[in-house]
């Protein structure tokens, strides 16, 4: 985690007003360990959005909704294959419908 924290530190020195967004990609099939995870790097680096990946599968990554309620963070995109042409903005109506089909 220290890591981290002087990634985003270096960052700041060489663009001001950087970062802009601090993306937390996590992976659809974790389940309840998802949020811990979260917890953790929300705390170290403070986490703008997350990316839920590997939803082409049968993972549906429901337990992204306990960390948005708890931590406040929208999911921004969602991932559904292998390639970043794969990743789409987040449907909440289309995820919700998914979970429940």
């Amino acid at each position: 985690m220290e890591e981290l924290i002087a990634c985003k530190k270096a960052v700041a020195k060489v663009v001001a007003g950087a970062p802009n967004e601090i993306l937390l990609v996590l992976d659809g099939t974790t389940g309840l360990n998802m949020l811990p995870q979260a917890r953790e790097f929300n705390e170290v680096v403070g986490v703008t959005g997350l990316i839920l990946t590997k939803l082409d599968g049968s993972a549906r990554g429901g337990c992204v909704v306990s960390v948005v309620d708890e931590l406040g963070i929208p999911v921004k995109f969602v991932g559904v294959g292998e390639g970043v042409e794969d990743l789409q903005p987040f449907d909440a109506e289309a995820f919700v419908n998914a979970i429940f089909t």
